[in-house]
């Protein structure tokens, strides 16, 4: 009996000895909680990437989003509601639509009013389109996307038009016509409104649809996580949240080590299965993405040109927020609220770039000026720095003219292949670092990684680099700031859910707000890539990359007028 005795005490002294154990491991865990974790949950795939319950459970679980617990001035709070009102987009008055009652660009058309009426340079000219379902009958709700342009392929000219939503099912869209000749008319169905109900939950209820992920490593074992803005759950999570410009940014804790171990950043991958059956039949490439719709008569006008008037000006606007801001003639782009001079030789650029150091900050869209500049500036040598291939940062020197030209991505959400750790930096802070003056040129791209977020998240990093181009400025008032604006690409059901050029308007529009009114700059890559006979594409063909370049170098070395 005293062997059950003593026993029993073996058995409550071990037990009492695994409460303590577990009373230091609780204390340790909420002691890290306090610097680098906050609570998430997930499970583990084979390849050791983590991903959230949510994924695989009908569960509903509100995720840890830092956008949501922003700390806003009323001022800020005011800007954001303005914003957000002034993208808020039309919804049917049904929120459940059949598919055979959704859009159809082919039973829709459009007609040119007064197609017979006499035009000339510098008139308008209004497109009525009326858009129908698929059994023919009319939309009695706006809310479509739709794309449209003038051109005359033999003159390679074009230009894109302003579209109005009368949100009953018409539209119209006004051209201003700029040359003369035959002009004609192009309209297109990017989205039905069916579709973009769709897009606004997918942005609102699945900004994880795209995934990125980080290698931990200490010697020779290693980690992968899943890393995003927003990761839902109940297990720990590493914080990076920038000390400076506060931009939220979580990977899942790995398992044996530490968040301080963190080597390198990546895209993950895209989630399926996002759309329910009846809702992928609102994205079919040959149905209803980028789609023509056709004239119900003539398509086309003569346009006479504009009498007694000095060519050279008659294209001009006034107001730097004018539509079109440019248009295509002779494949080359002519803005209407900048002279523009074409750089068609190098010494023509080196001239201009002489003595100066230019930073371009962004994604790859403006990596495209970097690689342009390099490959068609002689004495412009792109100096290895052993970066990742694609992913910078770059750089390139003329020591004869003392030109330097540097590259580097902005801080995540980014789509690219791996990035050290320490490569990983955000515009804000990298425009606090430098000096600026006469000599120094800063160029901004910012928006296709930003396509899967509530659009919250994007106007915090505006926000950001924003107050640090003002404080620039603000001791530099001398340094060139350009803004680079988002472009359309190629469309196809996938990629349309995850980086559509509805969102990309939508984001293009809210930058273009909050830069308006300061010292900055645009490249209206949105209206050369529209405007454009090329098909679309989200990293533009050369010529058009070229024309860029013009409007860029054009802003540093304006022409005496």
């Amino acid at each position: 009996m005293w062997r059950d005795s003593f026993r029993l005490q073996i058995f409550c002294l071990l037990m009492a000895i695994l409460a303590i154990v577990v009373l230091v491991h609780n204390f340790f865990q909420l002691e890290h909680l306090d610097d680098d974790t906050v609570s998430g949950s997930n499970w583990i795939t084979e390849n050791n990437v983590q991903h959230s319950l949510s994924q695989t459970t009908k569960t509903t679980r509100k995720p840890y989003c830092g956008y949501k617990q922003q700390i806003l001035s009323k001022r800020e709070q005011a800007e954001q509601e303005s914003l957000l009102a002034a993208i808020k987009w039309p919804k049917p008055s049904d929120s459940k639509i059949a598919f055979v009652q959704s859009t159809d660009p082919a039973h829709s058309d459009f007609v040119i009013l007064k197609p017979s009426g006499f035009f000339k340079v510098g008139d308008r000219l209004e497109v009525l389109v009326r858009m129908r379902d698929f059994q023919g009958k009319p939309k009695q709700y706006g809310g479509d996307y739709l794309q449209a342009r003038i051109h005359s392929p033999l003159l390679k000219a074009g230009a894109t038009g302003r579209i109005v939503d009368y949100r009953n099912g018409l539209y119209k869209v006004f051209f201003t016509l700029l040359w003369p000749g035959e002009v004609k008319v192009s309209v297109s169905l990017v989205h039905p409104s069916e579709a973009i109900q769709v897009l606004l939950r997918l942005r609102e209820e699945r900004p994880d649809r795209v995934y990125f992920k980080s290698s931990f490593k200490s010697g020779r074992y290693s980690e992968t996580t899943e890393c995003n803005v927003c990761l839902p759950g109940d297990l720990p999570v590493c914080n990076f949240t920038d000390l400076y410009t506060g931009e939220p940014w979580f990977c899942y804790k790995p398992r044996k080590l530490s968040c301080a171990s963190r080597i390198s950043h990546a895209k993950g991958g895209y989630q399926k299965g996002l759309l329910t059956q009846e809702e992928s039949l609102f994205f079919q490439s040959d149905v209803n993405i980028k789609r023509p719709i056709l004239s119900s008569g003539p398509d086309s006008v003569i346009v006479k040109p504009k009498a007694f008037t000095d060519s050279s000006g008659m294209d001009r606007a006034e107001d730097p927020t004018a539509s079109p801001s440019g248009y295509y003639y002779e494949d080359w782009w002519r803005s209407r609220t900048h002279w523009i001079h074409h750089f068609n030789k190098s010494d023509d650029i080196t001239k201009c770039l002489q003595g100066k150091v230019i930073h371009l900050f962004g994604d790859s869209t403006i990596r495209q000026w970097f690689e342009y500049l390099t490959a068609f500036v002689p004495d412009l040598v792109e100096f290895n720095l052993g970066s990742p291939k694609n992913v910078g940062p770059f750089m390139s020197v003329d020591l004869k003219h003392n030109i330097l030209l540097k590259f580097r991505c902005h801080g995540p959400p980014i789509r690219f292949s791996t990035i050290f750790s320490s490569e990983l930096r955000y515009i804000a802070n990298e425009l606090n670092g430098i000096v600026g003056g006469r000599n120094t040129v800063i160029a901004i791209t910012i928006w296709s990684h930003f396509s899967t977020f509530p659009v919250e998240v994007y106007i915090r990093r505006l926000r950001n680099i924003r107050r640090s181009i003002i404080q620039l400025l603000d001791r530099s008032p001398k340094t060139l700031i350009i803004i680079r604006t988002a472009n359309v690409q190629e469309l196809g059901p996938e990629v349309s859910l995850f980086n559509s050029d509805w969102y990309s308007f939508q984001l293009d529009s809210v930058m273009r707000k909050m830069f308006s009114g300061i010292a900055v700059h645009f490249v209206d890559a949105w209206e050369m890539s529209l405007a454009h006979y090329l098909p679309h594409n989200l990293h533009p063909k050369e010529v058009i990359v070229k024309n860029q370049i013009d409007a860029f170098l054009s802003y540093v070395c304006p022409l005496q007028t």
